[in-house]
């Protein structure tokens, strides 16, 4: 799974290094398909927890979970912070999912780079993306 890959290079980074870390991830972040471009984006993928917009979709391909989000450019900790998560757990398991720490921000250490509101808003799209994952695996 490529998430402990892109987790291991916050290992041994100062605050400010994870942070320009984030900002360096936030211009990785894939486009949104075509298909969901054209269409009025719903409500319900927005997740309320983030004060930035950012619209998450979570499928699951032959039982592989698929991730685009759209986070504004504007917002590039947010945005890194998305794009880890979608990078990371792109093509993997329910059981993959699963196993992802529910506190992410302890788990790579961002507790005093990231405000409180980050914080919520990252757990926010840890939680949607695990609770997505395993509805649409039951």
């Amino acid at each position: 799974m490529k998430l402990a890959e892109l987790i291991a290079e916050f290992d041994g980074l100062d605050d400010e290094e994870k942070l320009e870390l984030l900002v360096e991830l936030s211009d990785e972040l894939p486009a949104v398909a075509a298909s969901r471009m054209a269409e009025p984006w719903a409500e319900s993928c927005r997740v309320r927890e983030c004060q930035t917009p950012v619209f998450l979709w979570v499928d699951v391909v032959q039982g592989r979970a698929r991730l685009q989000a759209e986070v504004p450019k504007q917002s590039p900790t947010v945005r890194g912070l998305v794009t880890l998560m979608v990078q990371g757990l792109d093509g993997a398991t329910a059981a993959e999912v699963a196993a992802v720490p529910d506190d992410m921000v302890e788990h790579l250490g961002l507790q005093r780079a990231l405000g409180m509101q980050r914080q919520q808003g990252f757990r926010g799209v840890v939680a949607r993306i695990k609770r997505e994952v395993r509805r649409l695996c039951e």
